[in-house]
């Protein structure tokens, strides 16, 4: 839980122009918790499963990863599903006795007050989760269940997930080749060094994603004057973190003068009188 709370520290001390409504992730940043946080917040948290077939339906095993089988009302009929949730049931009166402290929690949340990656101390306790801690966790299963539902009933969903979190690979693979030499890896030993490494890094593969998608734009500018056609399904899939035209080291032009070119040296210099003196090789 503890990396997923640096991901929702991302979103909320960053404040980008476009507004965030859905961040996807790994299979390793889910937990109830973070469920809970990012519904109460406004967010849709769409993690991706590493498994589907591997997805166990609670009870069947102590270290299940999911467990979607959660009902609102007993005696509700859900149909199909219905045997799948007969015996857990959101503890909807855990949520009622902490909605004050909740929504207290999440405007603190929303106006800086209180730092995302901070919560641990609030919600959980010696390893395990406060009583605050545990009606957030009720509230991320409702959202849980809604999610792992869609997930599972819509390859669309599934499919725009995956997609996302390629592009997301697709700026890392330009950030290690960006860090040439140290594959990624930061290796100065104090804060303010890791900053500007950081910060460095950053600036360079923000010019690369302008770059491209300046020329990226210029080239579909030009195929429309020509009368060519665009797919916007094709345009859609064009990325700027493509880098393999770019050359991350740079050009090296070596010219060699006229007596190099005919086998000789450069000239001596003498260095009591400043006089040149030349050598010649010998066949």
């Amino acid at each position: 839980m503890r990396d997923s709370l640096y991901i929702l520290s991302g979103l909320l001390e960053n404040k980008p122009a476009l507004q965030i409504k859905e961040l996807m992730s790994d299979t390793a940043g889910y937990s109830d918790v973070v469920f809970g946080l990012f519904h109460l917040l406004g967010y849709l948290f769409s993690p991706r499963l590493r498994d589907l077939e591997g997805v166990r339906w609670c009870g069947q095993a102590r270290k299940a990863p999911f467990c979607p089988r959660r009902r609102m009302d007993r005696d509700a009929d859900y149909g199909l599903l219905d045997g799948l949730s007969k015996k857990h049931i959101i503890k909807v009166g855990q949520i009622a006795s902490r909605w004050d402290d909740i929504l207290r929690l999440v405007a603190s949340l929303k106006l800086g007050s209180v730092k995302a990656p901070d919560l641990m101390r609030v919600l959980a306790r010696d390893g395990s989760l406060s009583g605050l801690g545990r009606a957030i966790a009720e509230v991320g299963r409702v959202a849980k269940t809604l999610y792992l539902l869609n997930y599972i009933d819509q390859p669309q969903y599934r499919r725009r997930i995956g997609i996302q979190l390629n592009r997301h690979e697709g700026r890392n693979s330009l950030v290690r080749t960006v860090a040439y030499g140290h594959k990624g890896q930061l290796y100065e030993k104090y804060l303010a060094g890791l900053e500007e490494q950081l910060g460095a890094l950053g600036f360079v593969v923000n010019c690369i994603v302008v770059w491209n998608t300046r020329y990226m734009q210029a080239a579909l500018n030009w195929l429309k004057e020509m009368g060519k056609d665009t797919l916007e399904g094709d345009v859609a899939r064009l990325s700027p973190l493509k880098h393999k035209h770019i050359n991350m080291l740079g050009r090296y032009h070596f010219e060699l003068d006229d007596l190099a070119k005919d086998g000789h040296l450069r000239p001596l210099r003498d260095p009591e009188s400043l006089d040149t003196f030349e050598l010649t090789w010998e066949n």
